[in-house]
C-alpha cells in the first residue's frame, strides 16, 4: 500500500530539475566572455512527462556521469539570443540572473512539497 509515495518522487524530480537547470545557468555565466558561446537551458518542469519508467529510459550522454541510474536525463536545449555580442557570444548576464532567481524559487517549492509530505506522513503515523 505504501511502497510508492508519488508526491515524494515528484518533489525529488522537481529538485533534480532545478539542480540541472542551475548547473546550466552557472555554465552560461562562466562562459559569458567566450567567443561564439551560445547559452544552454532546459525546458520547464513538466510532471506528466517525468512519470516514465526510469529504468528503461535512462541514458548517459557522457562517460563522467555519476549516479545516472538514480537521476533523470534532462534534454539540453540551446537558446538562441537575437542580440549576440560582436564576438558571437549570446549570453545575457541579466537574463541568466533572472533565471537564477526563478530556479531558486523552483527549488524552494520542491523542498516545501517534500517537507509538507513528510510532515503529513508523520502526523498520519501518530508522530510529531
Amino acid at each position: 500500500m505504501f511502497d510508492k509515495f508519488e508526491i515524494l518522487q515528484l518533489s525529488g524530480d522537481m529538485a533534480r530539475h532545478a539542480s540541472v537547470r542551475q548547473t546550466l545557468v552557472a555554465r552560461n555565466i562562466a562562459n559569458a566572455n567566450t567567443p561564439g558561446y551560445e547559452p544552454i537551458d532546459i525546458g520547464s518542469f513538466q510532471p506528466q512527462k517525468r512519470r516514465l519508467d526510469f529504468a528503461s529510459n535512462l541514458r548517459t550522454t557522457r562517460t563522467g556521469h555519476i549516479g545516472a541510474s538514480q537521476t533523470q536525463n534532462f534534454v539540453e536545449q540551446e537558446i538562441k539570443a537575437s542580440s549576440a555580442k560582436p564576438n558571437g557570444n549570446a549570453v545575457s548576464l541579466e537574463a541568466e540572473m533572472v533565471k537564477g532567481a526563478s530556479i531558486r524559487q523552483d527549488h524552494q517549492m520542491a523542498l516545501s512539497v517534500y517537507s509538507k509530505a513528510i510532515e503529513i506522513l508523520r502526523l498520519s503515523a501518530g508522530r510529531r
